[in-house]
C-alpha cells in the first residue's frame, strides 16, 4: 500500500482503527479474541456488511493466534477433550460462511446474537467453575454444542469463543484455565474455517485497505495486552464492560432493522 493511500485511509478511519486497538490490548491481556466488539464497532459504520464479517474474523484470527501458541506452550489442552469439540464446528463454520444472507437478515442475526453474548457474558462474570470439579460432556453433546456455535459464529463472522466459555463454564467442562485456553483454539479454528466459507461465497467482498491496517493495528495491541497480564481489568470486569456496549449496539440494530 503507497504511503499516500496508507494516510488517507487511516486519517478516515482514524476513530474506528483506535477503538479496534484499545479492543485488541484489552481482549488479549485476558486472554480472548474481542471478535464480538469487533463486529459492534464495525456495525456502526457504513461498511458492506460482507466486509464487516471477514474483517472481523481475520482480526480474530490475528489476535488469538498468540493466545493459542502461549496457551500449547503452557500445556493447558486436552485434546481428548478439545478435539470432539471442535471437530464438527469446523465444517458448520464453513457452512454458515458459505451460506448467502441478505444484509437485512445478517443485522438482525447480528442484533439478536449481540444481544445473546450480552447476556451471557454478564451471567458468566458471576459464575465461573471455582470447585475444581470437572465433568466429561459425551462425543454426542461435545459435537451439537460445537456444531451450533460454528454454525452461528460462520455466519455472524465471531469466532464462536464468546458462547463456548460461559456454556462450558456452567456446565463445569474443566478449570478456567483450560476452558480459556478451549476457547482460545475454538476461535481461532472457527476463524479460519468461517473465513474460508465466505471467500467461497460470491457474495464475499473486502477492502484490504482498511482490513490490512486494521489487522496491523489488532496485531500490534494483542503484542501489548498479551504481556500486561491483568494488569488494568480482570477478565470479569472487561466482560461487564463489554456486555454493556454490546448490547447498547445489539440494541440499536435490532430498532434499525426490526421497526
Amino acid at each position: 500500500m503507497a504511503i499516500p493511500l496508507f494516510l488517507d485511509v487511516l486519517s478516515a478511519n482514524w476513530h474506528i482503527v483506535l477503538l479496534f486497538f484499545f479492543v485488541a490490548v484489552l481482549y488479549s491481556s485476558v486472554g480472548f479474541g474481542g471478535g464480538s466488539s469487533y463486529l459492534a464497532v464495525l456495525a456502526l459504520t457504513g461498511l458492506l456488511f460482507t466486509q464487516i464479517r471477514a474483517t472481523a474474523l481475520l482480526c480474530n484470527v490475528m489476535v488469538v493466534t498468540g493466545n493459542v501458541l502461549l496457551y500449547m506452550q503452557q500445556k493447558q489442552y486436552c485434546w481428548k477433550k478439545v478435539i470432539p469439540l471442535t471437530l464438527f464446528s469446523i465444517p458448520m463454520a464453513f457452512l454458515g460462511g458459505f451460506l448467502r444472507i441478505s444484509q437485512t437478515f445478517f443485522f438482525i442475526l447480528l442484533g439478536f446474537t449481540l444481544l445473546f453474548a450480552a447476556v451471557t457474558m454478564w451471567i458468566s462474570s458471576k459464575v465461573v467453575t471455582s470447585s475444581g470439579k470437572t465433568t466429561n460432556l459425551n462425543l454426542a453433546k461435545n459435537a451439537g454444542y460445537g456444531g451450533i456455535i460454528g454454525f452461528v459464529s460462520g455466519m455472524v463472522g465471531i469466532g464462536g469463543g464468546i458462547f463456548l466459555a460461559p456454556l462450558l463454564h456452567l456446565t463445569n467442562w474443566d478449570t478456567p484455565k483450560k476452558i480459556a485456553a478451549t476457547a482460545s483454539f475454538f476461535i481461532l479454528v472457527n476463524s479460519i474455517s468461517g473465513l474460508i466459507g465466505q471467500y467461497t461465497n460470491p457474495d464475499f467482498s473486502i477492502d484490504w485497505r482498511l482490513t490490512s491496517i486494521l489487522l496491523i493495528t489488532v496485531f500490534i495491541g494483542g503484542q501489548i495486552g498479551s504481556r500486561m497480564s491483568n494488569q488494568f481489568f480482570t477478565p470479569f470486569q472487561l466482560k461487564k464492560a463489554t456486555a454493556i456496549l454490546i448490547a447498547f449496539v445489539s440494541i440499536r440494530i435490532l430498532i434499525k432493522y426490526l421497526f
